[in-house]
């Protein structure tokens, strides 16, 4: 594979799943890590992606506020529109982080009341100035390459909440593997988040659909609900729709 390809493979993955390790980059392109750590570093130096130690985050992650930025933006904002249709006033919700959680976050109704626990700073952020929503803010140790909290506070206080829903996202998700993720204290803070729920609604873009990370969150069913930006008549949603609700 030629370098120019290795490097469009990467922001590809960077925009699908907003980081990627160089370990696993290794095995996926059949390189050794030196030019994947030699490919990241000219993506860097080019302004096309933030490196971080033992891998990369893309752009729209790194600024999640610059609408310029964020891959599959209007994907997102459909996945939200979507996951609008779940919440009832009254209700209690726990909301994770990332993109697609502030689309979200911007498109609550003014007049729905409800009460909103989040390990997302800049969901908080998105949410205060709402006039009929309680925002909770989750205490822990804020993650640079993930923009939660984490930590043991952070699931002590999960554990003490009785939600009707969460709003959960994910860098992977198949049938096979369930619901994944990359970085170890971001799966226990989102297992967490699963326990403390009633019902789970994941919001995923389609890309991630059949993709793997290499710490597991839980089994596929766990989740109540998957919000993606398919139409249910597309053939790659219908085995998805056979085990879950698919909205």
């Amino acid at each position: 594979m030629l370098k120019e390809e290795r490097q469009q493979y990467i922001i590809s993955q960077l925009n699908i799943h907003n980081k990627v390790l160089s370990t696993d980059l290794s095995a996926q392109l059949d390189v050794s890590e030196d030019t994947v750590r030699r490919d990241l570093n000219e993506l860097a130096d080019l302004g096309k992606i933030f490196k971080v130690y033992g891998g990369a985050l893309s752009k729209s992650f790194h600024y999640p506020f610059s609408a310029r930025e964020v891959y599959n933006k209007e994907g997102k904002k459909a996945i939200a529109r979507k996951a609008l249709g779940l919440i009832e006033s009254g209700m209690v919700l726990v909301v994770s982080g990332g993109t697609t959680m502030l689309e979200l976050a911007r498109m609550f109704p003014e007049d729905l009341y409800c009460t909103i626990f989040t390990v997302s700073p800049l969901v908080g952020i998105e949410l205060a100035e709402h006039p009929n929503i309680t925002v909770n803010l989750l205490a822990g140790r804020l993650e640079l390459n993930s923009h939660i909290v984490t930590g043991s506070q952070v699931i002590s206080q999960l554990s003490e909440i009785k939600a009707d829903l969460c709003f959960l996202g994910t860098n992977g998700i198949s049938l096979g593997n369930g619901i994944s993720d990359s970085d170890w204290e971001v799966v226990q803070v989102k297992k967490a988040m699963i326990n403390a729920a009633h019902k789970t609604a994941l919001l995923c873009i389609s890309e991630k659909l059949d993709s793997s990370k290499r710490m597991k969150i839980c089994n596929f069913n766990a989740v109540d609900y998957l919000i993606t930006d398919l139409h249910l008549d597309s053939a790659l949603i219908e085995k998805y729709a056979a085990k879950v609700t698919v909205i």
